[in-house]
């Protein structure tokens, strides 16, 4: 039984070392920094967790993930919904949406 002692704390060590780098890259790939090439804008920087407001400084929804394409999902009344990135701006911090809470549970 000892034998296989050394065996298994090679892989137990060798799980720790791969879990967090998965975990890690998971967070990372959250976050998504979209450009646009076609007009200069600033590019806009937008992560899970943040909170989302509308174009009257009200609160809308927390930013449940970001898509490959940098568009922000956020759920609201348990609906997974998709506000495009075109539609969002960042002032003081603080991501916000050009569109309504009525109009993104319309889209």
């Amino acid at each position: 039984m000892t034998k296989y002692v050394p065996f298994a704390l090679l892989a137990t060590v060798a799980t720790l070392a791969i879990i967090p780098q998965a975990v890690f890259a998971a967070e990372a790939n959250q976050q998504v920094r979209e450009t646009n090439s076609s007009v200069a804008a600033p590019s806009i920087t937008v992560a899970a967790g943040k909170m989302l407001y509308g174009p009257d400084g009200r609160r809308i929804a927390s930013i449940y993930r970001v898509a490959a394409n940098g568009d922000a999902q956020i759920i609201v009344d348990g609906r997974l919904l998709t506000v495009p990135v075109a539609t969002l701006s960042t002032a003081t911090g603080k991501v916000a949406t050009s569109l309504t809470k009525t109009e993104i549970n319309h889209r």
